[in-house]
């Protein structure tokens, strides 16, 4: 399955061990890169990938409200939050921001792949973690 993907995080380290572990998938391919929400924004705009992975905190614009940005302006670009934060609050405000995955930056290399992978089949992906800590379930 091809996907294409848009990368916002403003560590270049970050973004460049995320592209490496993505595009070692056949047919996954890192479209665009950004270094704050802002310019996420404008990348995803031009160039309308399938799956956009954001973090919360970035400068100019962040994470939570790009998520809402691109929610409103690309319905068809599905949104996976890859963050440092576990607490609940956070996670939902995602999902409300239309996130439809959460993924915690200390499991990336095990999750990221199954994240991009239900979120292309439109299914929602939590870090196992998340739920096993806070009791919730994201439906």
């Amino acid at each position: 399955m091809n996907i294409t993907i848009l990368l916002a995080d403003d560590f270049p380290e970050i973004r460049h061990g995320i592209r490496n572990l993505l595009e070692a998938h056949n047919g996954w391919t890192v479209v665009a890169e950004a270094e704050d929400g802002k310019e996420a924004l404008e990348k995803a705009l031009d160039v309308t990938p399938d799956v956009a992975v954001i973090d919360i905190v970035m400068p100019k614009m962040n994470g939570l409200d790009l998520a809402r940005e691109l929610h409103k302006r690309l319905p068809d670009t599905e949104i996976l939050m890859v963050t440092q934060y576990d607490a609940p609050h956070v996670v939902e405000e995602s999902l409300r921001a239309g996130a439809r995955g959460y993924v915690l930056k200390s499991s990336v290399g095990a999750e990221l792949v199954p994240a991009v992978e239900a979120a292309s089949q439109h299914r929602r992906f939590i870090s196992p973690a998340i739920i096993e800590s806070s009791g919730l379930t994201y439906n």
